[in-house]
């Protein structure tokens, strides 16, 4: 036993083996390869991993940033294209409304230099065309209480116009169509010589002219020799602003009562109708046949004008009487008038109308309704305007259009009601499997005027004329209701509807479900239709009650889908009611009347 704990290291190393130093050097030595073998390879195994993760993850790390960088491009330059696209897109308002006048461009300043400059040979060949296109036409609108009317002078003056705008048009590469948008406040020296029907002449002075306005100038077909076209086609595409005032020389015209508001009427009328788009008057600059840039018509088109619903009043004693206006081009002799629906703010109408085409791809529908106040001028209530370019040739449209106050306002806020028409479009050409619904042949009555109609004709259209409708048998199956508004004090309601033919008054009734607001009636009624596209089918909803029937709403359709369609089935809404709607199929076979050859 160790008795000092001082000696305790001294016994623990001499209980330890004895090794000696060399045998340690040799055994080191001698497993240095095997040592140096395994730590390298782990070394390389390590590194191997360390470097593959590194590089997964640094690889992962550039497709993200690649993927970020183009997404990135790609919005930015989507971003691109639509404002370009915008751009391309405005019109010489919105320039406007961007940049300030000083901030216009320099070439736009310098071509107002220039046309100053050039205007006295300019004002010299415009007079003379001017005055050979708008004489005529002033001969052609001239008032009834005048003999002649016709220009002593016509010049334009020594100011020139001022160009506000340019705008370039794609046309589909045949040609360049430019639109010039121009300002004037001239001081031209136009004398009117007109004598009346009494053997009065008056030299009337047109002075104190302010016209704003939109010109078009179309430099069509393009060809290889100079100037690089070969005529050129002006027109007058929009009219802002036409102001002027009319003078007796020597004397006031007020004096004469009645001549200067007819004067004044027929030189619109003729400005209108000489130069305004899409009338163009082409002037040929090389030798050639240009007739195929004249007017021409391409097709015509077809107006049902149906209905209206919900229009302003404004009687202070009963309801606004209203009658339709109807125009492409808004000349006297082009402008259609609908029958007058007295005290009715939802007239129906059922009127048809036709119109004939220029240019569907700039020309449009216009629709004003008025309010009918007898012997005082009628008074606005609401318009509408369709695009020819948004109907599809051959195919009949339905519509339902806002009406609004004023067509140049972006916005209409107020309620002023809307107009129901039926439109179709048909190009001239479209006959091969094509069948105007609305022709003449369509809509006969009678067998007398087929047989009076003379056969002048080919042999296709006579074939043609061997299956035309005259009349027919419409079936009406009034199939069920859904959310119809309650009526009793309980939230019921105990409908029926009543369906009519709105031409002969022939009618028929289905049963009536008790305390349903979603009836299911699955009934059919047919009807002998005379003139099926001049007729109206109205279908009502009543509440039966014990001591009489509460009217809920109705729905008012023409005949011409089921006609050209032969059958279909459809869910209408209720007018005049809070909610509902109304399922319905209608089938119509057809009755020919046969024409002998």
């Amino acid at each position: 036993m160790i008795k000092d704990p001082s000696k305790l290291g001294e016994f623990r190393q001499s209980q330890r083996p004895a090794v000696h130093s060399g045998k340690i050097l040799q055994l080191f030595f001698t497993n240095l390869p095997a040592f140096v073998n395994c730590y390298c390879w782990n070394y390389i195994y390590m590194a191997f991993v360390v470097g593959l993760l590194s590089g997964v993850v640094v690889g992962i790390g550039l497709i993200v940033v690649f993927v970020k960088s183009e997404n990135a491009r790609s919005i930015h330059r989507a971003a691109l294209a639509e404002t370009i696209a915008s751009l391309a897109r405005m019109t010489v308002e919105d320039s406007k409304k961007l940049l300030a006048p000083e901030h216009y461009p320099s070439w736009l300043t310098w071509l107002n230099a220039h046309l100053t400059k050039i205007w006295p040979y300019v004002d010299q060949a415009a007079s003379e065309l001017i005055k050979a296109s708008v004489e005529p036409i002033l001969e052609q609108y001239r008032p009834i209480v005048l003999s002649s009317l016709s220009f002593s002078k016509f010049t334009l003056g020594t100011v020139a116009p001022q160009l506000t705008g340019v705008t370039i048009v794609e046309d589909g590469g045949e040609g360049i169509t430019m639109e010039l948008e121009m300002d004037w406040d001239g001081n031209p020296s136009i004398i009117l010589d007109i004598r009346t029907r009494l053997g009065v002449g008056l030299p009337v002075q047109v002075k104190n002219i302010a016209f704003a306005g939109v010109f078009r100038l179309i430099f069509k077909p393009l060809v290889s020799e100079l100037p690089c076209f070969g005529a050129v086609s002006y027109s007058l595409r929009h009219k802002k602003k036409l102001d002027f005032k009319l003078k007796v020389v020597g004397g006031d015209i007020a004096s004469i009562p009645g001549i200067a508001d007819v004067l004044e009427s027929t030189i619109r009328d003729a400005i209108e109708d000489s130069i305004t788009w899409p009338v163009r008057k082409v002037i040929p600059i090389l030798p050639g046949d240009y007739s195929d840039l004249e007017l021409k018509p391409v097709g015509t088109l077809e107006v049902k004008l149906i209905q209206a619903q919900g229009l302003t009043n404004k009687d202070i004693i009963g309801k606004s009487d209203p009658f339709a206006e109807l125009y492409i081009r808004p000349l006297r002799d082009r402008m259609q008038t609908s029958k007058v629906i007295n005290n009715d703010l939802s007239p129906v109408w059922n009127e048809h109308f036709e119109f004939v085409v220029e240019d569907v791809s700039t020309q449009h529908l216009t629709v004003k309704i008025f309010d009918d106040e007898g012997v005082q001028t009628a008074e606005l209530l609401g318009c509408a305007q369709v695009q020819l370019s948004q109907l599809e040739p051959g195919k009949v449209k339905d519509v339902w259009i806002k009406l609004v106050k004023d067509l140049d306002l972006q916005r209409d806020t107020k309620d002023r009601g809307k107009v129901h028409l039926e439109l179709l479009y048909c190009p001239y050409g479209m006959e091969n499997g094509f069948t105007n619904p609305f022709s003449s042949d369509f809509t006969m009555t009678s067998l007398e005027k087929v047989l009076n109609s003379g056969d002048t004709e080919n042999s296709d259209s006579v074939n043609k004329r061997r299956t035309i409708i005259i009349r027919g048998v419409l079936s009406v199956t009034v199939i069920s209701a859904e959310d119809l508004p309650p009526t009793d004090l309980m939230g019921k309601t105990d409908p029926f509807v009543v369906v009519t033919m709105k031409k002969t008054g022939m009618k028929n009734s289905t049963r009536v479900v008790n305390e349903n607001l979603n009836p299911v009636w699955n009934q059919t009624f047919d009807f002998v239709v005379e003139d099926g596209l001049h007729d109206m089918l109205v279908v009502e909803v009543y509440d039966h009650d014990t001591f009489g029937k509460e009217y809920i709403g109705r729905c008012i359709l023409t005949l011409t889908r089921v006609i050209l369609e032969g059958e279909y089935s459809d869910c209408f809404p209720l007018d005049g009611a809070k909610s509902g709607k109304l399922n319905l199929n209608l089938k119509w076979k057809a009755q020919p009347i046969y024409r002998d050859s």
